[in-house]
């Protein structure tokens, strides 16, 4: 029988992978090395109501971009096609494309939270934030691997 990070008391890790010049793995602890942001969040939930939370941590964009996507930066446009896909260590997964984060573009504060209402999630790894949805269904719990891929070509 397997053991989670979590219940074996060891920090949880996001494997980041994909087109980056610098795939690596992050703990909760690495994360906080970039710059944080707190936002108070609702999320109307179908079966639970309206949950409120505050969550710190830094921006989705700001770690990606340090790890070096692979598009043409000379090419603005390029950055277009690139997808992020988002899995929990419960296999709950979301799909973000590059550009609804990236600041040039739909700038969403998407957050890597590092805490939930004061508390760190260090052993049980961070938390997708998108503040901008109505409901929580693209938040995941105990991320473990975020992939960001720049393959999507379109038709030919």
């Amino acid at each position: 029988m397997t053991q989670s990070l979590a219940a074996a008391g060891t920090a949880a890790q996001v494997v980041l992978t994909g087109d980056l010049a610098r795939p690596s793995r992050l703990t909760v602890a690495d994360l906080r090395a970039w710059p944080q942001r707190q936002v108070a969040v609702s999320f109307e939930c179908a079966t639970s109501g309206t949950r409120r939370h505050r969550f710190t941590g830094p921006l989705l964009h700001d770690v990606l971009a340090d790890a070096g996507p692979g598009f043409d930066p000379a090419r603005r446009k390029d950055r277009l096609r690139f997808l992020i896909a988002v899995t929990g260590a419960d296999g709950h997964h979301a799909l973000l494309s590059w550009a609804e984060v990236d600041p040039d573009f739909g700038r969403a504060p998407v957050l890597l939270a590092v805490s939930v209402d004061g508390t760190p999630l260090d052993l049980a790894g961070p938390q997708l934030v998108l503040p901008q949805d109505r409901c929580g269904a693209r938040h995941i719990s105990g991320i473990d691997a975020i992939r960001v891929d720049g393959g999507y070509r379109g038709r030919t």
